[in-house]
């Protein structure tokens, strides 16, 4: 089958400086309206990925992300929010853009193109046979990410990815593909627009799912999360109160003296 790139095809909508602003928000969000549904498509291929993640995880071993431009942003986006929301390690979801951080703020010309600089970064890391490397590109075709996963695959390393083109060059070097074909853009090319929401939504299915088959959920509470900041705090005493049916003042005394509210649940049935 020929690879077409239904990411850089036409707009549906034609003359878009004609449009007042109302028609523009409008149809900007009926486009969005059909991303959740493409998304929904996929789970299928979500699944299969995930599986591997948690197998991978449970191991000892570690997730990455990689990707250019806004797909890079997007994982990086992603993997920063796991340690605070999850308790995890900052080295446990790991995101990578091509030309470095850097590029998290201003674009890097060309750095995408380079098909050597991908699997350096990640050795960087010391990636080895018990970590995941999930690429993401929204056009299946760039080079910094598929030379990347070709590198993975070599050294017996998983891979998986997410892009919005059908049996793109990057689906086809992927273990574990996800597609979620989203169709043009209404900006011709735009794929920061659905292609960057599908991504997203993917991208939260897969740390959420996963984080929550390693354990960090209890109920639906984030009880591993970080108390970075007051509202967070105050949000882990309120876990506490309801969980186990105490005052505000006492709950607040055992999250400051053991730290999370896991641990100020399990050690005040504990003791009780």
């Amino acid at each position: 089958m020929d690879f077409i790139k239904t990411t850089e095809q036409d707009s549906n909508y034609e003359h878009l400086e004609k449009m007042n602003i109302i028609e523009l928000l409008i149809n900007i969000n009926a486009e969005d309206q059909t991303v959740p549904v493409a998304v929904e498509k996929a789970i299928p291929q979500i699944e299969k990925l995930v599986k591997v993640i948690v197998h991978q995880l449970n191991q000892g071993g570690r997730l990455f992300y990689i990707g250019a431009g806004t797909s890079g942003r997007l994982g990086i986006l992603d993997a920063s929010e796991c340690p605070p929301t999850f308790g995890v390690p900052h080295e446990l979801v790991i995101g990578i853009i091509a030309g470095g951080d850097t590029a998290i703020r201003k674009a890097v010309e060309f750095a995408e193109d380079s098909i050597v600089q991908g699997w350096e970064d990640l050795k960087v890391h010391n990636i080895s046979t018990k970590d995941v490397v999930v690429g993401i590109a929204a056009s299946g075709t760039t080079p910094y990410v598929i030379a990347a996963l070709e590198a993975c695959n070599k050294h017996h390393i998983s891979t998986g990815c997410i892009t919005c083109n059908h049996k793109s060059p990057l689906s086809l070097t992927a273990k574990f593909p996800i597609e979620i074909i989203v169709g043009p853009e209404f900006v011709t090319g735009s794929s920061r627009m659905k292609a960057g929401t599908a991504q997203k939504l993917a991208l939260n299915m897969i740390t959420t799912t996963t984080m929550i088959q390693l354990g960090h959920i209890k109920g639906n509470k984030m009880v591993d999360m970080q108390l970075s900041n007051n509202k967070l705090v105050d949000r882990g005493v309120k876990m506490i109160m309801n969980e186990l049916d105490i005052t505000q003042e006492e709950a607040q005394k055992l999250l400051n003296k053991y730290g999370n509210v896991r641990n100020s649940i399990k050690k005040f049935n504990d003791e009780s």
